[in-house]
């Protein structure tokens, strides 16, 4: 076991993973995290926590993860290059770990002209890939980037994004091989809506094997509206198909939410049956309350229970 992640024990035993997501409030309070975990508790294994998400400041990742572990849900906190360097990275890590976070997902993170500090500096002084591999080498070779040895290592365990939709299309399943070579453990996937493009990734994907070097999760975006499908249609590297926009907007007057929840449960259908594909990770922005009945209509509860090991030791 390289970590005391439930979520990498929930993988090991070829459980369908579900996991769910959150964004920090912009203030100090908790109680929005304490709310949303709640909602989540018994629907989802795990919850990602997001890291400044669009560049605008919020509640950090971490102290976001330890409210939602204190709620008794497993977190995942991410973690972006954009305002950290190696030192502060590295350090961090050692915190997350040191307050029981055991799952961290490694991002790049939106540029800050995104934002609501667009004259801020940004960092970047390593990519997603590097920040992979400097959670790695922490982890299983007990090696700070300096050479200098970590002596009680951080065991968490790794994730990483993927965008199957992005251009070049045959270049995305190359950097996915770069994250996974660099020790990506599980990945999660943009927010699906082309299922045929979706199906073509993946077969490259099991071209090369990678399915089964790392536990893939597809992304789900549930939408409340065909304005709100649109405008998720307009982020770079988002693709609708037009017959989605078209079901939306067909939708009768106050049954917009409603469609959206159907094609959320019909992707997640969908998405079980591709070969490879491992877990979904459900992104209901703004929208956590329905989840349970997104994942209950998909036919994934009751969620899988594994037995306790008990709290972790304090090194």
């Amino acid at each position: 076991m390289k970590s005391g992640s439930r979520l990498e024990r929930l993988f090991a035993a070829g459980h369908f993973v579900c996991t769910g997501e959150v964004g920090p409030p912009k203030s100090a309070s908790s109680r929005s995290i304490s709310r949303h975990a709640a909602h989540l508790r018994d629907a989802v294994d795990a919850v990602n926590l997001t890291d400044n998400q669009t560049a605008i400041v919020r509640l950090s990742s971490i102290a976001a993860g330890v409210h939602v572990l204190g709620e008794g849900v497993e977190p995942i906190i991410q973690m972006t290059c954009r305002d950290r360097n190696r030192i502060a990275l590295q350090s961090d890590l050692l915190g997350a770990y040191s307050l029981g976070l055991r799952n961290v997902l490694c991002l790049s993170g939106d540029h800050q002209a995104f934002g609501n500090h667009p004259a801020s500096r940004n960092v970047f002084d390593v990519d997603s890939i590097q920040l992979i591999k400097l959670v790695k080498d922490l982890r299983d070779e007990k090696k700070f980037q300096s050479g200098e040895a970590c002596r009680v290592e951080p065991r968490m365990y790794i994730g990483a994004a993927a965008n199957p939709f992005a251009d070049p299309f045959e270049f995305r399943v190359v950097r996915l091989a770069k994250k996974v070579a660099a020790g990506a453990d599980f990945i999660q996937t943009q927010a699906i809506f082309d299922l045929e493009r979706f199906k073509r990734w993946m077969g490259m994907v099991r071209d090369r094997g990678l399915h089964e070097q790392v536990h893939i999760m597809g992304g789900i975006v549930p939408v409340k509206s065909a304005v709100a499908l649109e405008r998720t249609g307009e982020v770079a590297g988002m693709v609708v198909p037009p017959e989605l926009f078209k079901r939306m907007q067909g939708a009768p007057k106050g049954k917009q939410q409603e469609e959206g929840i159907n094609i959320a449960v019909e992707l997640i259908e969908e998405i079980r049956q591709i070969p490879g594909v491992r877990g979904v990770h459900i992104m209901a922005i703004a929208w956590e309350e329905m989840v349970p009945e997104i994942v209950e209509r998909a036919g994934l509860l009751p969620r899988p229970q594994l037995e306790e090991t008990g709290p972790q030791a304090r090194e």
